[in-house]
């Protein structure tokens, strides 16, 4: 196995002849790898005869795990799209942040306990963090012993150092900017470390006292920070070995793998890190010796990987593609249907009725569209119940403390009578923007068909998906000058809360000129004060938010997502995480 990958070695491209020899020998064997799994592919659909299926039942990791199993050792094989960037600053990616639990740790992360992934625990810090009792002052204290893949000990520099890459956004670009939002001084912006002023600015809204001390100093109260906290953006960097724009070809790692080669052809590899102390790791438990990621494949690619045997977890976050899924329902054996794990996203799809465009500018003439809206023929439009679950509440259904979902489907005397109270008996015409891919226009095709029963004549206008939300609805002079006077979106949140689900969408505050995801426009004062009561912990709740909205008629909440995840035949330790809609790959192992 060496003398071959020496081989490979040598005939790596000009480019790569820079590398160390652990990096061109790691990338040696991953493209010897690549070509293993792609010949173990060719073996039919129905898997490998010589690797056992490891089939708890269906639904076994959703709350449980799946093929429990402490086995250390072999190559952990991963499918995924392509990959936004390897740089934990830079990746806006959830199947890319769940690959970054193996390099990337943060002061606070999700717990791999089975049925609680949305819940933190502690991994870099020693706790969740002390809070101020205004809420300003986040303080956290790290652990002993936690070291780089240098063998150098991380320190609260090395974590403020990293979340001032995020303020770089010349340099740095992509990543989330919570940290941003949260600790600039809008008056004095802080332009990141590449600055070439003078006077090398700092970000003074962050302290580092000594070595194992970081203290956060908020603008306003944030609940959220420590979510904020858990995302890759907020992980250590050592400045020394940071290349910029460049960092994500070679990230340094804080967790139980390095990144040993990044490949365009041959994908990811990953091998253990010697300096990642397990004592000081209560999340990972880094059975494999070698994590193998194969990039830039479809959906339908992706599926055959799983069922073939050659892939052990596809970390897309979209689980099976609609033609597999049927597959899985056919099967006779209920061989593949026992590998399921059936999940509910928190991807909520919505219509948002902007309300600084006519008529929508009217609470009445948004309520006739949302009195006309049958979701149970959008949840078919969608796939059926396999695909979509109805949802008549601004609230994922994974998210505690929200109102009941009750849909008791259209009304539609109720619409033409709010058509009568805005004026307009005999309906109007407007425009609904959508992206242009076939099953937002399938929904869309449903929607326009639904309210011209009451009089509504819906113009479909399909809009190029790659700037749908970036230029098109999420800039307000676009869709006012458009007369987009609804918009079918779908609403993810970053974190699994409530307050980062409804913020973008219905805080006035929130409106941007570009990247607005304030679809509606809604800028209400009664909804701004619940907010700010919400995040203070005062007598508000978010549920009061989400209600006082649903009064307002500006979202029509339509469906929620759901995916299957297939587990390979090799995989042990499947544990459903769901803020990232896979399996979580910090627990997982091979057989």
């Amino acid at each position: 196995m060496q003398q071959a990958l020496e081989r490979l070695a040598d005939r790596l491209p000009g480019w790569a002849r820079g590398w160390s020899r652990r990096r061109i020998l790691g990338s040696a064997a991953v493209v010897l790898l690549v070509i293993v799994l792609a010949v173990s592919c060719l073996g039919g659909a129905g898997g490998r005869a010589d690797v056992p299926v490891l089939a708890d039942g269906a639904d076994a990791g959703v709350e449980g795990v799946r093929s429990p199993s402490d086995e250390a050792g072999g190559t952990l094989r991963v499918v995924a799209p392509e990959i936004d960037s390897l740089d934990p600053q830079r990746s806006y990616s959830p199947g890319v942040w769940n690959l970054m639990r193996l390099y990337a740790r943060t002061l606070v992360t999700y717990s791999s306990e089975p049925g609680k992934t949305d819940q933190l625990v502690p991994d870099l810090a020693t706790d969740l963090g002390t809070v101020s009792e205004d809420g300003l002052t986040w303080s956290f204290t790290l652990r002993e012993g936690v070291r780089f893949e240098t063998g150098r000990p991380i320190t609260s520099q090395d974590v403020k150092y990293g979340i001032q890459r995020s303020f770089a956004s010349d340099v740095v670009v992509g990543g989330p900017t919570y940290v941003v939002d949260l600790l600039d001084d809008p008056a004095n912006p802080y332009p990141g470390p590449y600055s070439k002023e003078e006077d090398d600015p700092d970000l003074t809204s962050v302290e580092t006292p000594d070595d194992r001390t970081i203290v956060f100093r908020l603008r306003s109260p944030q609940p959220d920070l420590p979510f904020v906290l858990a995302l890759p953006s907020s992980s250590p960097v050592p400045a020394e070995a940071d290349t910029a724009g460049q960092y994500g070809q070679d990230p340094v790692s804080s967790g139980p793998y390095a990144v040993t080669s990044v490949d365009p052809e041959a994908g990811v590899l990953l091998e253990r890190n010697p300096q990642w102390d397990p004592a000081t790791d209560d999340v990972r438990t880094a059975l494999p010796d070698s994590v193998v990621v194969r990039t830039g494949l479809s959906g339908l690619e992706r599926d055959q990987a799983l069922l073939a045997g050659s892939a052990d977890i596809d970390i897309s976050g979209t689980g099976v593609q609609v033609a597999t899924n049927a597959r899985l329902t056919d099967d006779e054996d209920h061989d593949l249907a026992a590998r399921v794990d059936d999940v509910t996203t928190g991807s909520l799809r919505v219509l948002a009725l902007p309300t600084d465009v006519a008529p929508m500018d009217s609470p009445d003439c948004r309520a006739a569209v949302a009195a006309a809206i049958d979701r149970r023929a959008v949840q078919d439009a969608l796939g059926g119940p396999g695909e979509a679950v109805r949802s008549s509440q601004l609230w994922p259904r994974g998210l505690d403390g929200g109102p009941t979902h009750t849909d008791a489907g259209p009304d539609r005397d109720a619409a033409r009578a709010a058509l009568e109270k805005c004026g307009r008996p005999d309906g109007f015409s407007t425009v609904l923007a959508v992206p242009d891919a076939p099953s937002t226009l399938e929904v869309a095709d449903e929607v326009a068909g639904q309210l011209g029963e009451v009089g509504i004549d819906v113009e479909v206008r399909p809009l190029d998906p790659a700037t749908f939300y970036a230029t098109e609805v999420g800039n307000p002079d676009t869709v006012a000058s458009n007369g987009y006077g609804i918009v079918l979106a779908t609403r993810t949140a970053d974190f699994p809360t409530a307050g980062s689900f409804l913020v973008p969408l219905v805080d006035g505050r929130s409106v941007r000129s570009v990247g607005n995801t304030n679809y509606a426009r809604l800028n209400d004062p009664a909804v701004t004060a619940l907010v700010d009561e919400a995040r203070a912990g005062g007598p508000g709740s978010w549920g009061d938010v989400a209600e006082t909205v649903r009064k307002t008629s500006a979202y029509v909440p339509l469906a929620e997502a759901r995916i299957q995840l297939v587990a390979g035949q090799r995989l042990h330790n499947g544990v459903v995480m769901r803020p990232y809609a896979g399996y979580d790959i910090a627990t997982a192992g091979v057989r």
